[in-house]
């Protein structure tokens, strides 16, 4: 059974990402009781699928290792994975919250050595690379996941192979037992980090994402542009696995839309000028990269970086809203239709790979959200008095890209701090 040690002074953090690492390592450093959960095996987030940040074209590994240090560090900061908030009771100082918490089916005895995962052959589609690759029954999430042990995938509990893979495990560490269980406890304040997924691109039915396979979007191109990714850096088409050298960025592709995203998600823009270097980084000359834009968003210290893209020979812009995308059947690149908005030209351009720049939507599910909160019209939580002791950060707060999601987490924790500092004076 999990124990869970905490009083009115903790402060809970929902969400394990960049945004709610910070928060809590923050809180943590400060002398605060800190309870962090994660609904992944693993903290870090989405930055941990990134291959490198924007602009300084720099690795997330660097400063997801020294948080990771910091969290192995700090005895104020209790971290639970796999395991979600299901209810939220009581009011700012007083809350107490219930977590279900999944069954891992390995104990803290890992090693990390992977003697599980040698042992069994079932293959599942690799969350962790969006679908991209597989991955084992029982897995590693990725090279850096901390907590690094593995996990054994509930689908093979009960079969052969899960006692395959404990009778590999020297460290008897697999517990094939485990149970899912509840726990209960205590917080005065909470920090609300559940970050945002990737909108669904099977939903923008002119772009063919469901239909067409040389159809991606932007955070599958990032982890096959990664070399420690699905493709080991090659950007291959998935029809045929060919090399792809003529490639298409659509910007907004969902976003500033009211049939999608009404807003704007401030990171596509950039994102998609970053992985033109990818492009030049896997093919040199021979890579090709053409963006469509509506207008790019690029400013401070931001516009330096776009730039070095536009004088990019190798790098092509045309202002449009892609209206829709057919297929050369014949050999399956895809075909974007639309007009320049500048020239007024009508094209039909065919490229190797087309790269969706899906905005980022809001993990904040209003229906289910333990406790009533303000949540605006873009599914955000807004900064209201009505919220309570209940702070958003990060990616639930707004679209905000890495550097800006630590600040506003910061915030977020210093507010939380300030909470149980009021429920210590009272009570003191």
């Amino acid at each position: 059974m999990t124990e869970v040690i905490a009083t009115n002074q903790t402060i809970l953090v929902v969400g394990g990402g960049i945004s709610g690492l910070t928060a809590a390592l923050e809180a943590a450093e400060t002398g605060k009781q800190v309870v962090l959960v994660e609904k992944r095996p693993y903290v870090g987030g989405r930055v941990t699928q990134l291959y490198k940040y924007f602009p300084k074209l720099c690795y997330p590994t660097c400063g997801l290792e020294i948080n990771q240090r910091r969290a192995k560090m700090n005895p104020n900061l209790t971290i639970i994975t796999m395991a979600e908030v299901t209810d939220i009771q009581g009011d700012a100082g007083n809350y107490t919250a219930s977590v279900k918490i999944s069954p891992r089916y390995v104990n803290d005895n890992c090693t990390g050595c992977g003697d599980c995962a040698r042992a069994v052959s079932s293959e599942f589609d690799d969350e962790y690379n969006y679908g991209l690759g597989k991955r084992k029954g029982a897995y590693l999430p990725h090279r850096m996941a901390h907590p690094q042990r593995y996990v054994i995938d509930p689908a093979i509990i009960g079969t052969e192979e899960a006692e395959k893979a404990k009778a590999a495990c020297k460290a008897n560490a697999i517990d094939l037992e485990m149970q899912e269980e509840t726990v209960s406890f205590k917080a005065g304040a909470v920090v609300w980090a559940t970050g945002w997924q990737p909108y669904d691109a099977n939903k923008i039915q002119p772009y063919g994402y469901d239909r067409f396979q040389n159809v991606i979007t932007n955070v599958e191109f990032e982890r096959m542009a990664d070399p420690n990714g699905p493709t080991g850096g090659k950007i291959l088409r998935p029809s045929d696995g060919e090399v792809a050298k003529n490639i298409a960025f659509i910007q907004c592709a969902g976003s500033r839309d009211k049939n999608h995203l009404l807003h704007c998600s401030r990171i596509c823009c950039m994102a998609t000028l970053k992985q033109t270097h990818y492009v030049q980084e896997a093919l040199g000359d021979e890579g090709k990269s053409t963006i469509y834009y509506i207008d790019i968003r690029a400013i401070d210290r931001f516009e330096d970086f776009y730039q070095t893209v536009r004088e990019n020979p190798n790098v092509s812009f045309i202002k449009s809203k892609v209206a829709s995308i057919t297929q050369n059947n014949a050999n399956g690149n895809p075909v974007l239709n639309g007009v320049d908005t500048e020239g007024y030209h009508r094209y039909a351009n065919e490229h190797d790979l087309v790269v969706l720049a899906v905005g980022m939507q809001p993990s904040v599910d209003k229906a289910s959200f333990p406790v009533d909160i303000v949540i605006n019209e873009e599914g955000f939580i807004e900064p209201a008095t009505e919220n309570g002791g209940i702070f958003a950060a990060g990616c639930s707060s707004d679209a905000l890209d890495v550097n800006r999601a630590v600040q506003q987490a910061t915030g977020a924790a210093l507010r939380a701090i300030q909470v149980v500092n009021r429920v210590a004076g009272t009570e003191g």
